[in-house]
């Protein structure tokens, strides 16, 4: 649990870490988003965030980097590393600090900076965030909090277990383009410049036009496939393999392939896709069944990787200083 570092009284629930999400880009402008954490749990933004904000053109190139970003993209913030990053429903003893509310226009986006003050004493000790095209998310200021005793923590989950429990499944489908932007530009790094050729079935279906679009053709193309727990290792140069929720680790091949680090739940998603039927069945409709009475709407057009994700991904790569990523990252998809 954390407390308030002035008067300590507690401020959470009892709270189990987690690794940083990869879909921590803002994107889906005028859409309210559901929290970025799941309950009972946290984890830690290591980069600055919150105001005083500066343009990119007053930082120069050193200074940016040394803030995590190596090519122009917004503003860059002056404001404390490390914060504290929780669901709002796991907040307990504070009170919404009204003069610092703003927000665009569904809700408190944090420009104020702090805004969220501990009922015993007063402390500003964090922000809470939920306005349109943010997740909604309180950020603890790391030295207005303190750790508390509290519980112990939930185990790690090894890959057996996330896949048995289903844990790696979650509600991210309204907004898994913004993983999926992540992975194009993780695979873009990864290739190295070179044509890459996307395995057929799921991975081309989500990256095959993006990846045709941002890599050259030729030959010699470099292969790209999934691998993970429970699905094996194709052959295949570069593999997308899942990012461990808890840790952060990502699973690693055991043959010769570059691994290529996904979100877990879009990496279980095209490793074991929901199994849909339009057969004729006999009695009730079994979970899954879909009738044609009228079936459900589908997209109108191929799913598209979020452009946000991928140019966030990549303004946060050393490698995008190179030369061919940099003219990538400009042109963009």
């Amino acid at each position: 649990m954390f407390g308030c570092a002035g008067c300590g009284a507690v401020l959470t629930a009892a709270v189990s870490e987690v690794a940083l999400p990869v879909h921590l880009a803002d994107a889906h402008w005028e859409t309210l988003h559901p929290p970025l954490l799941e309950a009972r749990s946290y984890t830690v933004d290591p980069a600055p965030y919150g105001p005083p904000w500066r343009q990119s053109d007053e930082v120069g190139a050193r200074e940016a980097a040394d803030r995590g970003r190596f090519a122009p993209y917004g503003a860059l913030s002056d404001g404390p590393s490390d914060t504290i990053l929780l669901a709002p429903g796991d907040m307990r003893g504070t009170r919404l600090i009204l003069e610092r509310a703003a927000g665009y226009c569904r809700g408190i986006d944090g420009r104020d900076g702090p805004n969220l003050a501990c009922l015993g004493c007063d402390l500003p000790v964090g922000t809470r965030m939920d306005d349109c095209g943010c997740w909604q998310v309180v950020r603890l200021l790391p030295q207005a909090v303190v750790r508390l005793p509290g519980p112990p923590e939930r185990p790690i989950m090894d890959w057996a277990e996330l896949l048995a429990t289903g844990a790696l499944w979650h509600r991210l489908s309204d907004y898994r383009d913004i993983p999926a932007g992540v992975a194009l530009a993780q695979v873009v790094v990864a290739a190295g410049g070179t044509s890459v050729e996307v395995a057929p079935g799921p991975v081309a279906e989500l990256l095959g036009r993006a990846v045709g679009a941002l890599l050259p053709a030729g030959e010699g193309a470099k292969r790209l496939d999934l691998a993970g727990p429970g699905y094996g290792e194709p052959t295949a140069d570069l593999v997308l393999v899942p990012v461990h929720p808890q840790t952060g680790d990502m699973w690693q091949p055991s043959a010769g392939a570059v691994p290529v680090p996904m979100d877990a739940a879009l990496w279980a998603e095209l490793a074991f896709p929901p199994h849909h039927t339009r057969l004729p069945v006999v009695g009730g409709l079994p979970t899954g069944v879909e009738r044609d009475d009228p079936l459900p709407p589908y997209p109108w057009y191929p799913f598209p990787p979020s452009r946000e994700a991928f140019r966030y991904t990549l303004a946060r790569t050393p490698a995008v200083r190179e030369p061919w990523l940099r003219a990538i990252y400009d042109r963009g998809f």
